[in-house]
């Protein structure tokens, strides 16, 4: 791990806080390190983004999602998919 260099200050609304604070106490960390492990996982670097995309995409590919033989509009499958991935960005924000 590299060595901390910069400081950062960083304004939460109330919720944001709580939440960020509330998984910290459940998983015995600071308040800084769930911060700095969410920047971690949501913008990965070389190699391990495109592991990452990778994954994500052979995921979608073995799902039950939609596919060129879907009868339905494209509305509702957009909308399915939309609905899909904000679940799979709020479960990474939980863990």
């Amino acid at each position: 791990m590299s060595t901390l260099e910069r400081r950062l200050q960083l304004l939460l609304d109330h919720e944001r806080y709580a939440r960020v604070a509330a998984e910290a106490e459940r998983s015995g960390r600071s308040v800084n390190a769930v911060i700095r492990e969410a920047i971690d996982a949501h913008y990965p670097v070389g190699a391990e983004s495109r592991a990452v995309a990778l994954g994500e995409f052979l995921a979608l590919t073995a799902s039950s999602r939609p596919g060129p033989s879907d009868n339905r509009e494209w509305s509702e499958i957009k909308r399915e998919l939309e609905d899909a991935w904000d679940a799979e960005i709020s479960k990474g924000l939980e863990v």
